[in-house]
């Protein structure tokens, strides 16, 4: 018999069976895809770790470096298991060409490195995740290159000096557990050991990663406190197995935390959805439902009936989302794939999948057995004679027909009808609310992570031009000669010196560590400050937002450096916003020697009118080896792959919110149409015309839209800012502000959406034409 129902059910309501399925479909798959790209990235993070074997401390340095007082000091550390000093050529990128690049990588603001492949740890993975073996002539290249340059396996790379050339082709492309994200400027290709003689004895300078793994990596702590208290080489940063995994997974985090809050949104408007659809199938049925009641059928069993068509509906569209999920993976984990790998599919990846999609089923059934309740309201006798369930009742004693005097009759009834029902209106209204947050929240963000002004949220005043000076042969020379060449151009207008440096500090447990300081003028390209302000007096500091949470300061706590062998209070005069790096950087003043300078910068504006490429060129060939770099290229570079993900997931839920406002805005309407069954019928028969009678349902669909997406964007802008900076405050910004395109947040995108409810009002409501007063007093 239930059979038999669910068959003449589905045959007299296709249209709204199938609607209901495609969305418990399109929900379960998305979280099904959601909870699998979560997995994805854990399970290939682990296992990109252990295949490569990743180095729990590893200390970058510049200098000489004496390997007998590593050997020494490790030998008497227990905590140590193994240690080995990674020897990198640093090439100039003006001597460097990828492929069928006519150009060089002069404007990469990558450090381009040669290595060759390690022995014990921090071993260089392929594509398939295995160790990289050469021979002479070949070169793994790191990943970023295939994706930012298209490059293919049989491709050239070469270096090209006055006095030296060496080519080599791509055999590889490098999985590098340190140096893998675009958000690491650092770059390792891979060569042959004689090779990387060949290179050390013609060019480039040498850089060590001085890489240890430990017996117990709980005690890291522990660990780096020895490190940094011993005399051992630390001419650079230090970076640790945490902040890899953190870097590593920064890029496909943002995507992953991006597709999660869709997720969530679209399992808000599935559960409106439901009761959308139940109420409209009430409303056809109230008539079959009166009968079955007066012949004595129970309620339970009337429940049971529609329930179990829903159960069967929630099931097959569950299973058939989660099947498809499987082949929708490789659209949501591709950039994982190829950054990072695949790791051997677990049971446990598939089971959790699965458990997400039951949780998406069970919740549909409950919340259909919550809305079948409705049944206790439905009396006999009223549902045989009108089938009003009670759901709305209407005020009558607001907007008199005689108070019209702006609009024309239909469009003032149509107003007048959604507030006399806003009950029942206002479950549409959240819908068009929530539509348009999913819509304006990924293209403001796709709007600020593109601006100019998002170099901010990386620690870096916004300017035109950035100069990067490495440590070179007679540093100091060439930095004041760089300045003095900037001083004297009549093109630029202003330009701020900048030097990192490397300080000690004494940590919260009272041992020395290091950390990395930039100091200058922080006044003539300002940062946006969470808290505070940029140090004013060579007593004060300000910390990134990360640096900040690891070392439980704020602003005016007190911070205590060694400089020149005494120790100097140091006030943190503000807290900024720094997502490169493991955002955990520092900004001073201070005009007294460092232990030791690690690399200097300069940053400046040039006039409107000069050529920025032009001048570019001419800093490049007077500054050379520095690099120098238009601060949109370097947004490019770092966020370019970020970019591109969030294009398409931005893509993806405008298109998803058009769906799910088509899909809500019909069932709906033919709930509505059903209900107004009898007032269409007599506004025909006092002489409303069809056009007037649609231009009414237009005009309320349009209200309760327009409501929803001025609300919609209000939110966004305030909670949905709020929620995206909650997310990036993972990785080092805690207080986005969205940069927003006016055209695209308050013209295009309600238009889309105006224009999709408009056309699928006047379809929803075509059966208007079929009520007369005359069927209605014969029925």
């Amino acid at each position: 018999m239930l059979l038999n129902m669910l068959k003449k059910d589905f045959s007299r309501k296709k249209s709204i069976t199938i609607a209901l399925f495609i969305f418990i479909l399109l929900s379960a798959l998305l979280v099904s895809a959601g909870s699998s790209m979560i997995m994805e990235l854990s399970n290939s993070l682990n296992n990109l770790f252990t295949a490569s074997k990743a180095p729990h401390f590893v200390q970058m340095h510049s200098g000489e470096l004496n390997q007998s007082e590593i050997d020494d000091w490790t030998s008497k550390n227990d905590l140590v298991k193994a240690q080995q000093t990674v020897e990198m050529i640093n090439i100039d990128g003006s001597n460097l060409y990828l492929g069928n690049d006519a150009e060089s990588e002069k404007n990469s603001i990558m450090d381009l490195d040669f290595v060759r492949q390690n022995t014990s740890f921090d071993l260089l993975l392929n594509l398939e995740s295995q160790v990289i073996q050469l021979s002479r002539g070949e070169i793994a290249v790191p990943i970023y290159y295939k994706q930012q340059k298209n490059m293919n396996i049989g491709d050239k790379v070469k270096i090209t000096t006055p006095s030296f050339n060496m080519e080599f082709t791509v055999v590889d492309f490098v999985r590098d557990v340190q140096m893998n994200p675009s958000i690491i400027h650092s770059k390792r290709f891979v060569v042959h050991k004689g090779d990387f003689e060949r290179l050390k004895s013609n060019l480039g300078e040498i850089e060590y990663l001085v890489e240890f793994q430990l017996n117990d990596f709980s005690k890291l702590s522990e660990f780096s406190n020895a490190y940094q208290s011993s005399n051992l080489p630390k001419k650079g940063p230090s970076v640790d197995y945490s902040l890899f995994k953190t870097l590593n997974s920064i890029t496909d985090g943002v995507v992953a935390a991006v597709v999660i809050f869709v997720s969530i949104l679209l399992n808000v408007i599935a559960i409106l959805c439901i009761r959308f659809t139940i109420l409209a199938t009430i409303e056809e049925d109230y008539r079959e439902i009166g009968v079955m009641k007066a012949i004595g059928i129970s309620q339970s069993y009337i429940k049971k009936m529609y329930l179990t068509k829903y159960v069967v509906m929630a099931a097959a569209a569950s299973i058939i989302g989660f099947l498809a999920s499987i082949f929708l993976n490789r659209l949501f984990t591709a950039n994982i794939m190829l950054y990072i790998g695949t790791a051997p599919k677990s049971v446990l990846q598939h089971l959790i999948s699965f458990i997400a999609v039951v949780l998406i089923f069970l919740m549909v059934v409950l919340f259909c057995s919550l809305v079948l309740r409705r049944f206790k309201k439905i009396s006999t006798i009223e549902a045989l004679r009108s089938g009003n369930i009670g759901d709305a009742k209407v005020r009558t004693d607001s907007l008199p027909l005689h108070k019209s005097k702006f609009f024309n009759i239909p469009i003032f009834l149509g107003v007048k009808d959604v507030f006399q029902r806003f009950k029942m209106f206002r479950l549409l209204l959240i819908v068009f609310l929530v539509s348009s947050f999913i819509i304006i929240i990924p293209v403001n963000f796709l709007n600020t992570i593109q601006s100019p002004s998002f170099i901010s949220y990386m620690g870096i005043g916004q300017s035109d031009i950035r100069i990067d000076l490495r440590l070179t042969d007679n540093i100091v020379e060439r930095y004041e000669e760089m300045n003095s060449y900037i001083k004297n151009d009549k093109d630029v207008e202003k330009f701020s010196p900048l030097v990192t440096s490397q300080f000690k500090m004494i940590n919260n447990d009272g041992a020395l560590e290091n950390i990395s300081i930039e100091t200058g003028d922080f006044s003539i390209f300002p940062l946006d400050y969470v808290n505070g302000n940029a140090p004013t007096s060579d007593n004060e500091i300000a910390l990134s937002y990360a640096n900040s949470k690891d070392m439980g300061k704020n602003v005016g706590d007190q911070l205590q450096l060694v400089v020149d062998g005494t120790e100097k209070n140091m006030v943190v005069s503000g807290i900024y916003q720094d997502v490169t790096n493991g955002g955990r950087t520092a900004k001073a003043l201070m005009p007294f020697n460092a232990d030791a300078v690690l690399w200097y910068v300069v940053s400046l504006d040039v006039s409107d009118h000069t050529d920025i490429k032009g001048k570019i060129a001419e800093y490049e060939e007077a500054f050379y080896p520095a690099k120098v770099t238009h601060l949109q290229g370097y947004l490019d570079q770092t966020l370019g792959n970020t970019i591109d993900q969030l294009k398409l997931i931005t893509i993806l839920a405008i298109l998803i919110a058009i769906f799910v406002s088509i899909l809500i805005t019909s069932l709906f309407l033919k709930m509505l149409v059903a209900k107004d069954y009898a007032q269409i019928a007599i506004l025909k028969s006092i002489g409303f015309t069809l056009r007037d009678i649609r231009i009414k349902y237009v005009t309320m669909a349009l209200l309760v839209l327009n409501i929803g997406i001025i609300l919609g964007t209000i939110v966004s802008n305030t909670i949905g800012q709020k929620i995206v900076s909650i997310i990036l405050s993972f990785f080092g910004a805690s207080q986005i502000k969205f940069v927003i395109d006016p055209v695209q947040a308050y013209i295009l995108c309600p238009l889309v959406l105006m224009f999709v409810v408009t056309i699928t009002t006047l379809i929803s409501i075509i059966s208007i034409k079929k009520s007369s007063i005359s069927e209605m007093i014969v029925e």
